[in-house]
């Protein structure tokens, strides 16, 4: 099959490029670009010599001549070429926020600033995190061409993190807090101030606290996995890493047996109910092929996912056993953007879900 990229040049781009290049069904890669179009890719990507070399070029001629198209653009400019890639009949996956909303219009153009321009779409769109709305990607794509908000990378660790606690009603009152730590390249390829190696070596800080884009993605999310709302505390963090996401993850529990004093260590009991929480984790997540979660003891880290589709997770108990704290780790740029939109492409067309995405993290 052939297959669109559109914003083929950002880091996003070059990753769709990178694992579609060891897709078995992706036979031909058309590479889009408004900024560099005539342009050649391996002159951009210099890796890519010797395993692709194209013209970069408009992107009406990639969704004119494709039979899936991604987009990696900056939010607020998709719904055009989703809307023409539809008329077309084919489905298109967008990495942007766009399509992350559904028909919540109001939520959307609060946090990013426009209304939709073109509402009806909203009838082929699905939210797509493949281990929340599988079946619904499923059933649109068997009517037709879909359009996949592809979630954003924040909200994949940190829903993933809670998924089991929410959906099993372990969680009790009170807020969902979310730490979260990520590499440079969530900024995206754009030079500016906050990513310029000076500003962020050698240190790691807090942005846009309390005020985050992602914060109504996540929030809408845990609500809907709990079947309640949930009250979200978000705080992103720059981390002098090129690629992951740590995001750690503290869950106030529904009603225990009496906790600890906060400054008594661990009792026995507490370390059995951490691992039965763990178990109930590995129980849901059981057929999901890319949630791993650790054994007990074990603590998630970038390094254990880097260049791979998998969230690793691993689940702790405070010292009081009142609060369950997650950790997961991805890397942002495959689970959290590529990968995951190539996840949702192989389910889109019946694939094997794993296709294409199977390849170890590295070690180092």
């Amino acid at each position: 099959m052939t297959i669109g990229i559109i914003g083929a040049t950002g880091y996003a781009g070059a990753e769709l490029i990178r694992l579609l290049l060891g897709h078995p069904e992706a036979g031909n890669l058309i590479l889009a670009s408004g900024s560099h179009a005539g342009e050649r890719i391996e002159d951009i990507y210099p890796a890519l010599r010797g395993r692709l070399s194209s013209v970069l070029v408009s992107p009406a001629k990639a969704i004119a001549e494709s039979d899936c198209v991604f987009a990696a653009l900056p939010s607020g400019v998709s719904e055009q070429y989703a809307g023409a890639a539809v008329d077309r009949g084919i489905s298109y996956i967008d990495l942007s926020a766009d399509f992350r909303f559904d028909d919540d219009e109001a939520v959307y153009s609060a946090w990013y600033g426009k209304p939709y321009t073109r509402p009806e779409l909203r009838e082929r769109s699905v939210y797509g995190l493949p281990e929340l709305n599988r079946l619904r990607i499923r059933e649109l794509a068997a009517r037709g061409p879909v359009i996949i908000g592809n979630p954003g990378c924040y909200p994949t660790g940190a829903s993933l993190g809670c998924y089991p606690c929410l959906a099993r009603g372990l969680a009790g009152e009170g807020p969902v807090i979310v730490d979260a730590a990520s590499g440079i390249t969530g900024g995206g390829r754009e030079l500016s101030r906050s990513f310029h190696f000076p500003e962020c070596a050698d240190a790691m800080s807090p942005y846009k606290v309390g005020a985050h884009r992602h914060i109504p993605e996540i929030s809408r999310n845990f609500s809907k996995m709990a079947g309640r709302p949930v009250q979200l505390v978000f705080t992103p963090h720059l981390a002098p890493m090129n690629r992951g996401i740590l995001s750690t993850i503290y869950i106030p529990l529904g009603p225990l047996p009496q906790g600890l004093p906060s400054d008594r260590p661990p009792s026995p009991e507490n370390a059995e109910r951490a691992g039965e929480i763990r178990e109930l984790y590995a129980g849901f997540y059981r057929d999901e092929p890319f949630v791993r979660v650790l054994p007990q003891g074990a603590a998630a880290s970038t390094r254990g996912v880097r260049q791979s589709n998998y969230c690793d997770i691993s689940v702790h108990l405070d010292q009081t056993g009142t609060t369950l704290i997650v950790v997961s780790a991805i890397d942002n740029m495959v689970k959290g953007a590529a990968g995951q939109a190539i996840q949702n492409m192989n389910i889109i067309f019946g694939f094997d879900e794993s296709l294409g995405l199977g390849g170890i993290p590295a070690a180092f």
